[in-house]
């Protein structure tokens, strides 16, 4: 495709969204206003997260894959000369799927919350929330200049703070609290490593100092380590790694449907970006002195998460289905850091693709649950589950089964998504780069191997409690709220349990695509494999 016509494309993808959520706040023009207001301003949600999606697409249709090491519709434009910043824009095989799913998580979000508004405020502010969490995280995304990365990646905190605070659940007060206060000091930390980078160097510009012959030569070991310490711990709280995540899963129980999807979809992803696109390429020394302990702390997060979701998911524990599935992102997000540790191509190609998978599945898992509370009011396993289990194979065997199929999904089954990343990240640490220790990390992999079984346990635990189980006669002749309060009906037998509606075709529109892609990833690797590959190894080659 033309050059031009991809500059803009890129460029339409990033500032789009932004000029919708200004036009969110303006009155509807008279012939565009519908029934009312609130479904005007949902649909006008709908339409411009649908022509950033079809832009995306275009764009991705025509990359040159033949060459997805390169940066393609690249716009470089100077912005403020006195510091040498610049409106740097550009998309290779690395940040094209990431540009893709989020356009696309957007996209059905928007989709979901026109059928299925969540309770709050005018969805005026919520729609303009939403256009400008969708901007900053495809500028992040889109960008290579390290000042602009910065101020994409906290563009987010604050359409994601009040999506939390105003349309979340119980207890959103304080988890929107919790998170922007931990996000907002790991990237106060971050922005002194990128400030750093810049001074000694000379340059904001990515692209530049990720070739070894650039500006990259100016920085001593010592500022690499430097460099490393301080953007890393703004990347990890975001990405979250243990022991930075505690503010995941409180955002994610107080968090509305759709925010609790873009959360665990799009936002962690910033953070395991931004090792792939910073640390590693820019800074390989300090990477390389910090790498034991990132992957060290990434295989405690797995096996972390994975005994946390055991403790939430047995009986007697009270545990949060939306609680349960957070954890499950610090473990699922450690093979992901696992594979950015251990600097070579097959770990961090595994970690690419890990990024996509967990984007697909668990946005799925979160729309899923979200649901689940609004048919039964509540995500409490223990109150979900009874005494036999919450049987919806009998009760809604459509939406079961797409729990299930989420569930397997997420454990790793072969075939499926959430396979391949796990695996590569795994392989990645069986051999991992020249000049760190292989013993250690055979150990991570080790950890990391036990952490998959692990998981396997509490998601076929979740299946068994939530999906199956008898299921009780119901009495269709009875009239609703006949039963005493010991349970029974009139006739002295137990009250039938209430019906749960089964899968609504907004629904089926807004979750077919996740469930459709987690498969064909499962069946064809490749098609993601060959574009970041090539990327992949200029990256780590110093831009040869």
């Amino acid at each position: 495709m033309n050059h031009t016509v991809m500059q803009l494309l890129l460029a339409a993808v990033v500032v789009l969204p932004l000029v919708g959520a200004l036009a969110a706040l303006l009155p509807a023009p008279p012939g565009l206003r519908g029934k009312n207001p609130d479904q005007a301003v949902l649909r006008h949600g709908v339409t411009v997260t649908g022509v950033v999606l079809a832009a995306a697409i275009a764009l991705a249709a025509g990359f040159d894959h033949d060459h997805p090491a390169r940066m393609q519709a690249t716009t470089d434009i100077s912005w403020i000369p006195a510091l040498d910043i610049r409106i740097h824009l550009g998309v290779d095989g690395i940040s094209l799927p990431l540009v893709v799913l989020t356009a696309l998580l957007t996209f059905l979000c928007a989709l979901y919350s026109y059928f299925h508004m969540p309770t709050g405020p005018s969805p005026k502010a919520f729609v303009a929330l939403l256009l400008t969490l969708e901007g900053g995280t495809l500028a992040t995304f889109a960008v290579l200049d390290l000042m602009l990365f910065f101020l994409a990646f906290e563009m987010v905190l604050i359409p994601m703070y009040f999506l939390i605070a105003r349309w979340g659940g119980a207890g959103k007060q304080a988890a929107a609290w919790k998170f922007i206060l931990y996000t907002l000091l790991g990237s106060v930390v971050m922005l002194l490593g990128l400030l750093l980078i810049g001074v000694k160097s000379g340059t904001f510009d990515m692209v530049a100092l990720a070739t070894d012959n650039g500006p990259k030569a100016q920085l001593s070991h010592t500022v690499q380590l430097l460099a490393v310490l301080a953007v890393g711990i703004g990347l990890a709280v975001k990405s979250p790694m243990w022991p930075l995540h505690s503010w995941l899963p409180d955002a994610h129980t107080a968090a509305p449907t759709v925010g609790s999807v873009l959360l665990a979809g799009v936002l962690l992803k910033m953070g395991t970006y931004g090792f792939v696109r910073i640390a590693l390429p820019i800074t390989p020394e300090g990477m390389q002195t910090f790498a034991p302990y990132l992957a060290a702390l990434a295989a405690v997060g797995i096996i972390y998460g994975s005994l946390a979701c055991l403790a939430l998911v047995r009986k007697g524990a009270k545990g949060d289905l939306k609680r349960l599935i957070a954890y499950s992102s610090v473990g699922h997000m450690g093979f992901v850091l696992l594979g950015i540790a251990s600097m070579t191509p097959t770990g961090v190609n595994g970690a690419l693709f890990a990024n996509i998978a967990h984007g697909l599945i668990t946005g799925l898992l979160f729309f899923l649950v979200g649901a689940l509370k609004d048919r039964t009011g509540t995500t409490d396993l223990d109150a979900l589950a009874g005494t036999t289990g919450a049987a919806l194979y009998g009760k809604a065997p459509r939406f079961g089964g797409l729990l299930a199929f989420g569930a397997v999904a997420s454990l790793g089954l072969p075939g499926l998504a959430g396979f391949w990343g796990e695996m590569l990240a795994m392989f990645g640490a069986f051999q991992p780069a020249a000049g760190l220790s292989r013993p250690a990390f055979l150990t991570f992999m080790v950890l990391a191997g036990l952490g998959t079984l692990l998981t396997a346990a509490y998601l076929l635990l979740v299946v068994r409690r939530v999906c199956m189980g008898g299921t009780p006669h119901l009495a269709p002749t009875a009239p609703l709220g006949t039963a005493d309060p010991a349970g029974e009906d009139p006739s002295g037998q137990p009250a039938p349990a209430p019906a749960v509606p089964d899968i609504a075709r907004y629904e089926y529109a807004a979750w077919t695509p996740l469930a459709v892609l987690t498969v064909l990833a499962g069946l064809w690797p490749a098609a993601l494999l060959g574009l970041t590959d090539p990327a992949v190894q200029q990256l780590l080659g110093g831009g040869k």
